[in-house]
C-alpha cells in the first residue's frame, strides 16, 4: 500500500500510538502532519527520516478556535488532509461522585468533541478530492466499561457512535470512516502505572504481569506498530468497504 501524494495528520502523535501510526503513514509514502505536547522537535525528526514532508502544529484541541487553525495550517501548507487519524487523549480515574467536574469537562472535549470538530473539518475537502479516510483511535473502553473511568468510557462509547454516524453520512464515496479500539498497549502513561505497581514489592516484570492479567488475556501489550498497520490497511483499497467498524487490537479483552 503506498499514500504517496496523501496528507495524513495524526493528533497526539508526539508520542506513543499516534507517532507509531505516523511513522507507518509516512513509510508508506504520506505526507505526515504532527500534533501534541511531546517533544515536536523529536518526533518531527522520526518521521522525516522516512523522506516525505512533515510539519507540526500544536492546537490545543480542547479548544475547538485552535483546531480550526489546525486545518488552516493544514490547507494552506499542505493542500488539506486526506487521512485524518484522531488519536488524541486524556485521562483521569476517580469514582463518579468524587470525579472532578472540569476533569470530565477536559476529557469529554478532547477525547470527544475534538474528534467531532476535526472530522467536520476535514470531511469537506475530502469530498472535494473525492477521497478519504477517518480513523479513530477509540479504546476497549469504546467496547466495554471499567470502574472509575467514567469520563473516558463515556467519550471512547461517544466515539464509536460518531464512527458510525459518519460512516453512514459517507457511505456512497470513497471516504470511509472506522474506530480502531486497544487494549493496553505500552505507552508511557501505562508505563507509569506498571512502575506505581511497582513500587509496592520491587518486582516490574510481576507489576507488568498483573497489569495486563487484570484484562487483557494474551498477557502481551498491543503495539503502536501493530495498530499502525491496522491503520494502513484500513488507508487501502482492500479496507473500502470496512466501515463504521470498531475494531479491537486488545488481546481478547473484549471477548470475555
Amino acid at each position: 500500500m503506498r499514500l504517496d501524494g496523501k496528507t495524513a495528520l495524526v493528533t497526539g502523535s508526539t508520542s506513543g500510538i499516534g507517532l507509531g501510526i505516523a511513522r507507518k503513514l509516512a513509510a508508506a509514502g504520506a505526507q505526515l502532519i504532527l500534533n501534541g505536547f511531546g517533544d515536536s522537535d523529536a518526533a518531527q525528526a522520526e518521521v522525516a527520516r522516512f523522506g516525505g514532508q512533515v510539519g507540526f502544529h500544536p492546537a490545543d484541541l480542547a479548544h475547538p478556535e485552535q483546531i480550526a487553525e489546525l486545518f488552516a495550517y493544514a490547507a494552506r501548507d499542505f493542500a488539506g488532509v486526506d487521512i485524518l487519524v484522531n488519536n488524541a487523549g486524556i485521562q483521569h480515574v476517580a469514582p463518579v461522585e468524587e470525579f472532578p467536574p472540569e476533569r470530565w469537562d477536559a476529557i469529554i472535549a478532547v477525547n470527544l468533541s475534538a474528534v467531532f470538530h476535526a472530522t467536520r473539518l476535514a470531511l469537506p475537502g475530502m469530498r472535494q478530492r473525492g477521497w478519504g479516510r477517518i480513523i479513530n483511535i477509540a479504546s476497549v473502553h469504546g467496547l466495554v466499561g471499567s470502574s472509575q473511568k467514567a469520563a473516558y468510557v463515556a467519550a471512547k462509547h461517544g466515539v464509536v457512535g460518531l464512527t458510525k454516524v459518519v460512516a453512514l453520512e459517507t457511505a456512497t464515496t470513497d471516504i470511509t470512516c472506522n474506530a480502531l479500539c486497544p487494549g493496553w498497549v505500552l505507552t508511557p502513561l501505562v508505563q507509569q502505572q506498571i512502575d506505581e505497581r511497582a513500587r509496592a514489592d520491587g518486582d516490574v516484570q510481576r507489576a507488568r504481569h498483573d497489569l495486563l492479567a487484570e484484562k487483557q488475556p494474551s498477557l502481551e501489550f498491543v503495539t503502536p506498530e501493530q495498530l499502525g498497520e491496522l491503520a494502513l490497511f484500513l488507508c487501502s483499497d482492500a479496507g473500502r468497504q470496512v466501515r463504521g467498524a470498531a475494531w479491537n487490537m486488545d488481546g481478547g479483552w473484549a471477548a470475555q
